[in-house]
């Protein structure tokens, strides 16, 4: 028996209002994005892998970046690497890889892969190359319970979908090589 074309107009119909459905799904009752954080800053890490880490300046284009930020940002050293450390407070699609970042600022991104540190966290690393100079940078994602993300698609979506709770801390370090 053939088909009718009604009942193929029907079946595109039906599939386009689930894919319609599915992408709006996440934040279909979801609260609203959270403003710019207004509270307090977080207590900051002290200390990275047993080093004392003292805080620095933003750059202008992070300081530009934070004031819109659901959340804190803060940049940190510990003589050798540089921490950017984000508490996010609200999924939001303004954390994102910070590959990204890097080849926004004119850099070349090399060598991406998952390593893991000395305390067996995984982390996603890369190579950054401008002018000469390059930097080795890796991130994570660490949510209140302790579940860390490496992708930050994925961590969009699981705590979009409440899968993953907040706040939640985002920690890019990177170390000139």
């Amino acid at each position: 028996m053939a088909e009718s074309p009604r009942h193929r107009l029907e079946c595109k119909l039906l599939w386009a209002a689930v894919l319609v459905l599915s992408a709006l799904l996440p934040w279909w009752g979801a609260a609203p994005a959270a403003a710019p954080s207004t509270t307090s800053s977080p207590e900051w890490p002290r200390e990275w892998n047993g080093r004392p880490l003292r805080p620095m300046s933003l750059s202008d284009v992070e300081e530009r970046f934070a004031q819109r930020f659901p959340g804190h940002i803060v940049r940190l050293t510990d003589g050798e690497n540089v921490l950017v450390v984000r508490e996010v407070r609200a999924a939001t699609r303004m954390l994102h890889p910070a590959a990204d970042c890097y080849r926004g600022l004119g850099y070349e991104v090399t060598d991406a892969r998952l390593e893991r540190d000395g305390e067996q966290r995984l982390w996603r690393c890369f190579v950054a190359e401008r002018n000469g100079q390059r930097v080795r940078v890796c991130e994570r994602i660490v949510d209140a319970q302790g579940l860390a993300h490496t992708d930050t698609s994925g961590w969009f979506w699981a705590a979009a979908l409440g899968h993953s709770t907040g706040p939640w801390q985002a920690i890019t370090i990177a170390r000139p090589l």
